[in-house]
This record gives structure tokens, sequence and C-alpha cells, in this order.
């Protein structure tokens, strides 16, 4: 199936590592020109770097998304650079944990400011891009702690809720635009940012973070957790022309551990 990405210029956050990085290169090895952004520039670089090694185009913009400036700064450079922007995906942003019992409600901000109103501010830079041309794709990468909050993971579950609902709120303000805003929640992903969060308990329990991994994804019906891959598979479908009448939808893939109906 053609998804008619070959031209289309996209943006990625978070494009530097883990699933961000994985959704820029499979947009690029469809045919998009990609944008994209963090704060690590020689991450960035590196993005860059494997996408035109495989035959793509792309270009980065170091960019703190927290405030106003940096994601409109994100936004011109890629219109300057690419000629538009057709596709926004919103991939930044990682919330520390902690047990809600001593928990700073400072930390909860902090996951707010960079993950929620910085998936914000970056949709409401693109969308007049996209009237203009009465075509965009928006897509939020959120997380399925955003309807399982546990004692430890607030930041991430408060802020992943957020994201759902500014999908849905931003989905309704823009569908007769033609622009499509939808949301993936993936649950516990194979990347170095879950590694990371395991190891702690890896060094305390004197195990290998592999370890751990496999025996969380042999919990679940699946077996196995996400691949940063699998995520960005379906992050390109509703990226693509081929996504033509899905809005303000929220597709979680967590292995089937949702229990609850959507």
């Amino acid at each position: 199936m053609d998804l008619g990405l070959n031209g289309k210029r996209a943006i990625v956050s978070g494009a530097s590592r883990g699933i961000g990085k994985e959704c820029a290169l499979l947009l690029a090895a469809e045919g998009a020109r990609v944008c994209v952004t963090a704060r690590d520039e020689a991450l960035l670089a590196q993005t860059v770097q494997e996408i035109e090694a495989a035959g793509g185009e792309a270009v980065y913009v170091v960019a703190d998304l927290t405030s106003d400036t940096g994601c409109t700064d994100v936004v011109e450079a890629c219109v300057a650079k690419l000629g538009g922007v057709d596709v926004l995906v919103n991939a930044a942003g990682a919330a520390r944990g902690g047990d809600i019992l001593g928990l700073s409600a400072d930390v909860i901000s902090e996951a707010l400011e960079l993950k929620s109103f910085g998936y914000l501010r970056m949709a409401q830079a693109v969308i007049p891009h996209m009237q203009k041309n009465s075509w965009g794709r928006i897509v939020n990468i959120a997380g399925a702690a955003g309807a399982s909050p546990a004692r430890g993971n607030i930041p991430t579950s408060v802020a992943n809720a957020a994201v759902y609902n500014i999908t849905r709120a931003l989905s309704d303000a823009v569908a007769g635009d033609g622009v499509l805003v939808n949301v993936i929640n993936p649950g516990m992903t194979n990347t170095q940012r879950a590694r990371d969060l395991l190891q702690a308990q890896a060094d305390k329990d004197g195990r290998d973070v592999e370890d751990i991994l496999k025996e969380r994804g042999a919990k679940l019906p699946s077996g196995r957790i996400c691949e940063p891959e699998e995520v960005a598979r379906v992050v390109c479908f509703f990226s693509s022309e081929a996504c033509s009448f899905v809005f303000g939808s929220s597709v979680y893939m967590d292995g089937g551990a949702r229990r609850a109906t959507p």
C-alpha cells in the first residue's frame, strides 16, 4: 500500500533516540522530508546522518520545547528549509518517577511542561501551515500510563492523560480543515530510556536489565514488550494519506495489558 508520504514535510520531536528517532527514520524511508528536533545536537546529527546514508532527506533543529520560542523556532526552521510542514509527530518528553506519598508537585509540573504543554505548543505552531493546504497530520506519542496510574508513575500518568484530552480537543478544532490529530499510547517499549529507568532496580537485585525487561514482557498477553519500530509503523500510517478517516482516536500499543473498555 502506498502511504502517500513521498515528499511530505514532517517534524519529529524527541528524535534524538528511542521512539522519536525510529519514527524519523521510518518516515524518511517512506519518502518524507524530515526535520528532527531535540536538545542533544550530537544525537540529532547522528539521526540525520543515518537518514541521509539511507538515501533520505533530513535537517535538524536543536530546541527546548518547554518554551513558546523553542517551538516556533522549530516550525519556522522547518518551513524555511523544507518549504512547509505537513506532518507533526510529538514524541519529546520523559517524566521522572517517584512514589505518590513523597512526590513533589514540581515533578508533575515538569512533566506537564515538556510533554503536555510542549505538544500543545508545537501543534498550535504547525496548524496554520496545515490549514493553508487543507491537509495535515498530527500524531502524539503519549503512553499507556495515562489510563493506568500507579503510585510510582503519577508524573507520567498525569502528563499522558493531558495529552489524551489535548488530542481530542485539537481534533475537534481542525478536523474540518483536513487535519487529523490522533494519539498512540505505547506500554513498556524496548528503548534506552526503559533500560535507564530499570537500572537502579537491576543494580539493587543484582540482575541484568535485559532479564527484567523479558520478565515484564512475559507477564503481558503478548508475551513481550513493544519494539520502537512497531510504534513507528503505526505513526507512519497515522501520518499518511492512507489514514483519511481517523479523528481524535487513541490507540494502545501495550501488548494487551489494557483491560478496560476504550
